[in-house]
């Protein structure tokens, strides 16, 4: 599995932050039953960065506290199964050398990180892997547009952060 995180601002935590990250990661990963190694990239970033790539990518000219960009085409969201078929395509998900699906990219605003923390009254800690649990399910091809989809995304989350006991209090 192949994590990578750059932190852009040096934002600062009171946790290990990236030891967080990886285990949200991961988990969300275990919880969908991805049956691949994965690999993802993720940057932390401020307003002004975050809101750039997001007036560039999707001609939304404010800031964002998160950006997923997927690499994979899902017929279903959370469903490999037709990357375990034997058609040329599917080769271009995955990298060569190590054969790690590659999911994507995340971007965070650390600044959204530590404002939206302190709005909904919850930890900072908390906030950072929620932004996480909701890239990961993005990148596996959940969405959120429909209030089916969005009950779904929600449950989704809540549920992979409280396997790793990170919850609001």
């Amino acid at each position: 599995m192949a994590i990578f995180i750059e932190n852009e601002v040096d934002a600062k935590f009171d946790f290990d932050y990236k030891d967080v990250i990886e285990r949200v990661i991961n988990e969300s990963a275990n919880y969908v039953g991805c049956p691949f190694e994965i690999n993802v990239e993720l940057t932390i970033v401020d307003n002004e960065t975050i809101r750039q790539i997001n007036k560039e990518q999707r001609d939304i000219d404010n800031p964002t506290d998160v950006l997923s960009f997927p690499m994979v085409e899902y017929k279903e969201a959370g469903n490999f199964d037709f990357l375990e078929e034997d058609e040329p395509y599917v080769y271009e998900y995955f990298e060569p050398d190590t054969g790690e699906l590659i999911l994507g990219d995340i971007v965070i605003s650390s600044e959204k990180v530590y404002s939206q923390a302190e709005e909904y009254g919850h930890s900072i800690k908390r906030e950072l892997g929620f932004l996480v649990a909701h890239s990961m399910l993005h990148l596996f091809g959940y969405d959120h547009m429909e209030d089916d989809e969005r009950v779904v995304m929600e449950n989704k989350q809540k549920e992979i952060l409280e396997r790793l006991g990170i919850t609001r209090e």
